[in-house]
């Protein structure tokens, strides 16, 4: 049976998101977004922040549990961060060797500790020393920082370290998200080691799914990008695991969720330049999966306003499926 994690994206897979993804279906686990361990023991509060599904068991109001994700250098201080972390109820730690981003690389954390595969044992090492031994401990981690020499090495070390799974993002820091995604290198990375493995990159449809599955030979997937384009992605996959095709969930279905979204962050108080701009993010990835995606983003792109914002996508989804396709036939 195919697993499936929905996938930590800084500054856009929110707990909202979760919410919402993991009520369509389809989600095993989910991971949230890294927190930052550079000098601090972190209160409670901070934890609750990025991962307030701590308060409802360590799981989404539909039942998916939800690892806390930390991301640093200093090994015993993300141990310690860990533990406080597992009191307040996270059903596991995940630990972030992945980030590409500039800002992160440059303080030591993310990709940029993937030059040094010792670096990865000492942090592992800590966080599994300090955590019961009931609570999982994960890695993410890429091919590499500049290139895939040491693609192994980095496989091994998290291994070593006494994490219970990898996850596998299929490129090198360097080489960010820029196509293709290497999966030739999970089925060698996978055949190296012992403990169960997570590929992820460039699933952006059932077909990258079936291909990255045969390429790799993995039964675990993370997808993140793929899955705010198309929301349903997670239940077609199992579908087509299944047997069955699923059709595309419905524009209207996506401009609902969209909605959702906006009311969740109204409810928690997000500003209406946040609401807005969060919107926006999701519908630019949109794009790549939903025609009406084009066009609709072209139209909010400039949008300021949340009820303005709130006002259109409802006017959309209220639309006959056909008058959609005119409209869209008439912008091309």
């Amino acid at each position: 049976m195919t697993h499936l994690v929905l996938a930590p994206m800084e500054g856009l897979v929110d707990w909202r998101v979760r919410q919402l993804l993991s009520a369509t279906g389809g989600f095993d686990l989910c991971v949230t977004e890294f927190i930052r361990v550079s000098q601090n023991l972190f209160p409670a509060h901070v934890f609750h922040r990025y991962c307030p599904e701590l308060l409802n068991g360590g799981k989404t109001l539909s039942g998916v549990p939800v690892l806390v994700q930390l991301m640093g250098h200093d090994p015993e201080l993300m141990g310690e961060n860990a533990v406080v972390a597992v009191e307040l109820g996270a059903p596991g730690i995940d630990i972030n060797f992945g980030c590409p981003s500039k800002t992160v690389n440059k303080r030591e954390a993310g990709a940029s500790l993937l030059k040094c595969p010792e670096n990865l044992y000492e942090i592992v090492s800590a966080v599994r020393r300090a955590v019961p031994d009931h609570i999982p401990v994960s890695a993410k981690v890429r091919l590499g920082y500049s290139d895939k020499e040491m693609f192994l090495e980095i496989a091994r070390a998290v291994e070593a370290g006494g994490a219970q799974h990898l996850t596998v993002h299929a490129r090198t820091k360097m080489e960010g998200y820029k196509p293709p995604a290497h999966w030739e290198y999970l089925a060698r990375i996978r055949e190296a080691i012992s403990i169960g493995m997570t590929g992820n990159g460039e699933i952006w449809d059932v077909a990258d799914y079936q291909k990255c599955r045969d390429i790799s030979g993995c039964d675990s997937f993370m997808i993140g990008r793929g899955a705010i384009a198309a929301p349903d992605l997670a239940t077609r996959i199992k579908a087509f695991d299944g047997g069955t095709h699923l059709p595309r969930e419905s524009w209207a279905d996506v401009l609902a969720k969209l909605l959702s979204y906006c009311d969740l962050m109204a409810e928690d108080g997000a500003s209406e330049n946040h609401q807005a701009g969060r919107i926006k993010q999701w519908m630019a990835l949109i794009r790549k999966s939903h025609p009406q995606g084009a066009q609709c983003f072209e139209e909010i792109k400039r949008i300021r306003a949340i009820d303005e914002l709130r006002t259109k996508l409802q006017h959309d989804m209220s639309l006959p499926e056909n008058q959609r396709t005119i409209d869209l036939i008439a912008a091309e």
